[in-house]
């Protein structure tokens, strides 16, 4: 195996794939990266068997060969390298790489050793806008339940939905205390037409880790508008331009997560975003260390009040403006749930719906834009 390319090149295909490359002691190789050299392209590939990430590199390939070297290693040598051309060539069970003045020699692994990828069925194919998915991501993956204890929702809901205009991506998360809903528009020229809903449930960590690609290619220049996503039989491919993951899927059902959502409300508020993130971190500091509890009151005929009391700091209340229709309601909940869902609401103001304080409290976005994200917090009972 013999190649050359540029510094850049060699760095960006390197910072994609060598993330989930981990040291094992079972199984050494996986926290190798493998380097496959061609005729016509480079290609670098890691996994941690649940897990598989390969990007492809330009650049000047002299000799075929495969080989695979220690990931951090090679990523952090080559992103400390001047811009300038790099010549990398396998000597035995070593590679040498030169830049320049710099040259180094690399003890690797044979890559017959490296775990070999399945290859995925790409008979079911969606294609989605990447800034509408990385942004769309971020407002529903911190909903995600922290462990494995109930699997079905250690990951996000990717559900396709056909739509009598179209098709559009429903992302879901939940860690059955709060739960994060948002719409995405599908590309329909660029995917399988379909005539019922198609779910997934993709591991967290895979969701985590395209975002983190996405944001590698975030500002450059001629990517890819769109990324595609293919749904196989326990297993889920998003492919990017040069960048390809493979991953598992979560077998199971998904909570069915609508039943929570009331066809009508005793109260609906409408409240600035703003000035209620801020009335609720000031009064969380007067909540009860480890249950965050915010108590919030909402009545027509008088301003939203929002309070805590702890028997060691004191208590505090807050008064905001606000619209409120309906009958007077209470509700107390997690302030640190209520702020995640709050943040996450791109409309300058926020409608807040509920039946009382024992059911689900919902919160939209408010005014005339698109209705495209739901978020539920959970009471805490008293």
């Amino acid at each position: 195996m013999k190649f050359s390319c540029t510094q850049e090149n060699l760095h960006q295909g390197l910072s994609v794939v060598s993330h989930i490359a981990n040291k094992n002691i079972n199984l050494p190789v996986l926290g190798n990266v493998l380097i496959k050299s061609d005729d016509k392209m480079l290609r670098f590939m890691t996994t941690n068997l649940e897990i598989a990430v390969s990007c492809t590199v330009r650049g000047k390939m002299e000799e075929s060969g495969e080989f695979t070297v220690p990931s951090k290693l090679f990523s952090d040598y080559i992103s400390l390298l001047p811009k300038e051309r790099v010549d990398v060539e396998q000597v035995d069970d070593t590679i040498v790489v030169s830049c320049g003045t710099y040259q180094t020699r690399l003890n690797g692994i044979s890559s017959s050793e490296f775990p070999l990828i399945p290859s995925i069925e790409r008979n079911r194919k969606f294609s989605v806008r990447v800034s509408d998915l990385r942004r769309s991501i971020g407002q529903v993956l911190f909903a995600v339940a922290p462990n494995e204890s109930r699997p079905e929702i250690s990951g996000v809901l990717f559900r396709f939905v056909p739509r009598e205009d179209g098709m559009e991506l429903v992302l879901a998360a939940t860690d059955s205390y709060r739960l994060a809903e948002k719409m995405v528009p599908v590309h329909r020229e660029g995917s399988t037409d379909i005539d019922e809903p198609v779910s997934v449930i993709v591991p967290s960590r895979t969701v985590a880790e395209l975002t983190r690609i996405l944001s590698i290619f975030k500002d450059a220049i001629g990517d890819a508008e769109y990324l595609e996503i293919f749904i196989a039989d326990n297993q889920v491919l998003f492919a990017y331009g040069s960048v390809e993951i493979v991953s598992r899927t979560i077998e199971g059902k998904y909570p069915d997560y609508r039943q929570l959502v009331p066809d009508r409300f005793e109260t609906e508020v409408s409240v600035p975003k703003g000035d209620m993130i801020r009335a609720v971190k000031t009064t969380s500091l007067f909540t009860k260390s480890g249950l965050n509890d915010v108590h919030l009151n909402f009545n027509p005929e008088t301003p939203i009040r929002i309070s805590a009391t702890n028997s060691q700091t004191g208590e505090h209340n807050a008064e905001i403006d606000g619209s409120v229709q309906g009958r007077e309601n209470d509700i107390t909940v997690n302030y640190r749930y209520l702020l995640d869902g709050m943040n996450n609401i791109e409309s300058d103001r926020v409608d807040v719906q509920l039946i009382d304080g024992t059911s689900p409290c919902l919160l939209r976005p408010s005014g005339e834009g698109p209705k495209d994200y739901l978020y539920i917090v959970m009471p805490i009972r008293q």
